[in-house]
């Protein structure tokens, strides 16, 4: 894909944030960015900007391996040995593969940047990078400490959402982006995360947001979920667009509930054009399904996505922390 000037100076602005504020390039260090042909222009332009912190900066093009990327990543656990920075940039996330967890475990920096995109523009120049990675980590370290003193969450929306989520024993995590928040490892979707109990999660979800990878919710419809499973998915087209989109991993495993999100990032819009902007919107919730396993859950899959709702009330055993999108437990001020 060809891109005009303007955007290419956008692309580079993200490009930069992303290097210093998000990855806190060192000269010393060895960077490695896994890409598709899809993005490559942009992987170079992320190399230009990271080489001018970096000790070095190299590419690895994947082919085109679509929503199963994350089987080569299990299969090629050591693949990252080498390096000490390592950022995700395909379209789909590797964060959940064995070679990343790896990474992760030897002290390596990993940072989760899929670039998948439904408007023909480049995530890197998207306003959300700017979010104040400072505001979000004192917001997400509020919400963390009303998660992690609860057993349940209990999400309802003015639409019809009920759901119920358990997470015993499970602790909330954040992504702002900035992988020294994350000790080392971060997300570009700026969100906090509880993995849930996979078998747990009952109740319906009306959603009127975002269907990640495959876009915008034209009509809200319906989602019933027991035991921790989509059970039935209302046949309408956005509904058939699912059902399809899941049938089409061919692993049963991506039914499963496996992961509640909030989105935290103010300069977000969840509009359908990037799943990761979506997912970050500030006064949304989402489920994620499948694979938990970097997240501190138990679930495998061959791969993770998740569902956008819009102004959810949340309850933690029976206390209200977010109404209508906004949180109401008090939020710290960023001087």
């Amino acid at each position: 894909m060809s891109y005009e000037i303007q955007e290419i100076v956008k692309m580079s602005e993200g490009a930069d944030i992303i290097a210093k504020d998000w990855l806190h390039l060192k000269r010393g260090e060895r960077c490695l960015i896994v890409t598709t042909t899809t993005h490559i222009e942009e992987a170079h332009l992320m190399k230009q900007r990271f080489e001018l912190c970096a000790r070095s900066v190299d590419l690895m093009v994947m082919e085109e391996k679509g929503k199963k990327v994350s089987d080569f990543f299990d299969e090629k656990e050591t693949i990252f040995d080498d390096y000490n920075v390592i950022v995700g940039a395909a379209d789909y996330s590797i964060v959940t593969t064995k070679a990343a967890k790896r990474a992760i475990g030897r002290g390596s920096k990993f940072l989760s940047l899929p670039l998948s995109t439904n408007n023909g523009k480049s995530m890197l120049g998207f306003e959300f990078i700017k979010m104040d990675t400072k505001k979000s980590k004192m917001i997400a370290n509020v919400i963390k400490r009303y998660i992690d003193s609860g057993q349940v969450v209990h999400v309802t929306t003015k639409l019809g959402t009920d759901l119920r989520f358990y997470k015993r024993n499970r602790y909330a995590g954040f992504f702002n982006g900035d992988v020294k928040a994350g000790r080392g490892f971060s997300s570009a979707s700026i969100e906090i995360y509880v993995a849930i109990e996979e078998t747990e999660t009952t109740g319906t979800l009306i959603l009127d947001g975002s269907l990640g990878y495959i876009g915008k919710v034209e009509k809200p419809f319906r989602i019933e979920i027991r035991n921790g499973q989509i059970t039935e998915i209302e046949q309408t087209p956005d509904g058939k667009r699912l059902k399809e989109y899941l049938e089409s991993f061919e692993d049963e495993r991506m039914y499963i509930a496996a992961e509640l999100g909030i989105g935290l990032n103010y300069l977000s819009k969840c509009e359908g054009n990037c799943y990761i902007e979506d997912e970050s919107s500030y006064g949304t919730f989402h489920i994620g399904f499948g694979r938990n396993v970097a997240l501190g859950g138990v679930q495998e899959a061959c791969s993770h996505f998740d569902l956008v709702t819009f102004e959810p009330d949340i309850f933690v055993d029976n206390r209200k922390i977010i109404e209508e999108g906004r949180v109401i437990i008090p939020e710290p001020q960023v001087y």
